[in-house]
Formats: C-alpha cells, structure tokens, sequence
C-alpha cells in the first residue's frame, strides 16, 4: 500500500493544527514535515518548536525532512514521540554513515534524501543501514514546482535495486505531485508519497487528499 505524506509547508501558516487533524480525518497516512535553513536551500520554513506545537492535534505520525546544514546539530531538536523518520540530505552530510546512526540512536527511522542531480549510486555502501530513501523529485526549497520526469526512472531504478538485494527500505518521492502523475509515481515503486499544494489547493483538504490516495489504489 502506497502512503500519502500531506507536506505542511503547503498548509495555511495560520491553521497549522486544524490543516494537520483534517489531512488525518482525509485518510493521509502520515505528516511530512519540510525544514529548510536559507543556505542548503534558498527558503526557511518551519522549525523544531513549530512542529513540537502540533504534538497533540494529529495522531498522524511525523516525517521530517531537514533540508539544512549541519543536520547533525539538530537532529536531537526534531525527536518526538509522534516522530518516524527523519531524513538527511546526502549532499549535505560528509558523514553521511555516521549521520544515519546518530538518527538511528534516537530511535528513529532514518532517511537520506536525494536531490534530482544525484546519483543513487551514492548511497551503495549505506542501502542496508537506511529506512527510507526520499527520491526529491524538483530541486528543494520551494512547493509549487512541475515534477521532473526523469526522477521516475530514479524511482523504478531504487525500487528494482531494493528487490535485487533483499532489503526492506522504503522509497519516498517529494516534489510536484498531483493526482495526474502520482500513480506514475506508485506503479514506478514509491512507497510514501509526499504531497504539497495538490494536499492543499483551494482549501478543499478532505476532497483533495482523498483524489490522491484514490489514485493511487487505481495503481495497484
């Protein structure tokens, strides 16, 4: 089954909360959270205390993605007990190993995430030590973007290697979704799929949320 991960950087900054309860009254599966510094991408978004506050106003578990620097220094910061993933880019950890553990301390599953450039043959020698690999497919740093095609290659690339070698990591795909191309997405072999604008558009969350995972399940 393909997950939905509504993106709140797409919901109204006003109405956190309430967006987050009814994403989870929609049927989305979990709530990504998009944290962006201004230096590794050219935006800021929400922070640790900002997602701390909706705690207790959606079960919906957290999947935080930290488009920043020094992930590292901040990795602690993002550690609830409603959090499920955390996500590091992999172009901003020299460490990446060593990164991917501390996450894994927490007791939280860990992701690296890949910008549209990267190659997926980077992350070759820590497949078996990851949870999720998030596919970014537009380059990070704002919502709203057309989806690049050739990440769904990238997808059917990771979902096969994930079959040739027996492991279980799930395959995540972010950035200019919609309910035209996200069963490309799932029929490519993504496991979670985030959803920005097309989550949020014209305020019709219940509607919209339910159009994805519609599409969804007509991909099998």
């Amino acid at each position: 089954m393909v997950r939905l991960a509504p993106s709140l950087l797409a919901a109204g900054f006003s109405r956190l909360g309430e967006d987050a309860a009814e994403i989870e009254k929609a049927g989305a599966h979990l709530l990504h959270i998009d944290v962006m510094d201004g230096h590794f991408v050219p935006n800021i978004s929400h922070g640790a205390g900002v997602m701390k506050s909706l705690c207790k106003k959606t079960a919906l578990p957290f999947d935080v993605h930290l488009m920043i620097e020094n992930p590292d220094w901040y990795i602690g910061d993002f550690v609830t007990e409603e959090t499920e993933y955390i996500t590091v880019h992999q172009e901003a950890c020299p460490h990446l190993h060593r990164t991917i553990r501390y996450i894994k301390s927490f007791g939280v599953k860990a992701g690296v995430a890949l910008n549209p450039a990267t190659s997926p043959a980077v992350l070759d020698y820590v497949l078996a030590d990851l949870d999720l690999i998030l596919i970014m497919s537009v380059n990070p740093g704002f919502y709203g973007q057309e989806l690049i095609p050739a990440c769904i290659e990238k997808v059917r690339y990771m979902a096969e290697t994930k079959r040739s070698i027996g492991l279980k990591f799930e395959i995540e795909v972010d950035g200019g979704v919609n309910a035209d191309n996200i069963s490309k997405l799932a029929l490519a072999g993504a496991d979670i799929i985030v959803a920005g604008n097309a989550a949020f558009a014209g305020g019709n969350i219940n509607d919209n949320v339910k159009a994805l995972l519609a599409a969804c399940r007509v991909a099998g």
